[in-house]
């Protein structure tokens, strides 16, 4: 028998009570769902795995990653607006880096996690 099907129709109304109270804001957790859905790309989790170790232009990316361009600018436009990564301007080069310790940290984290 699974576990997940429970012959029981019992509830804890203390523990689902106290369990409610501490779940984070429903529009918070759609949030984090959309943050999520952005390392579902695998060309994206490839752009942040390169921008873990040094900070690179789209042509650097691009060369890298055996991509065009155009395909980096556009995941790097996703990324961007999940606040994942950021850019500076040198002359007529921007240069993308990861946008604060956090995203290195889930990454770090997914990778140990599916490692195991």
């Amino acid at each position: 028998m699974d576990p997940a099907d429970c012959t029981v129709t019992v509830i804890h109304s203390d523990t689902v009570d106290q369990v409610r109270r501490q779940l984070p804001r429903e529009a918070l957790l759609l949030d984090l769902a959309e943050l999520f859905k952005v390392f579902g790309d695998s060309t994206r989790i490839r752009i942040i795995g390169a921008l873990l170790h040094e900070e690179l232009c789209v042509c650097d990316i691009a060369a890298l990653l055996g991509m065009t361009n155009s395909a980096i600018s556009h995941q790097l436009r996703i990324l961007r607006q999940a606040k994942l990564v950021k850019y500076r301007r040198e002359g007529k080069v921007v240069f993308y880096s990861l946008d604060d310790s956090h995203v290195e940290a889930i990454f770090r984290q997914g990778l140990e996690h599916v490692g195991e």
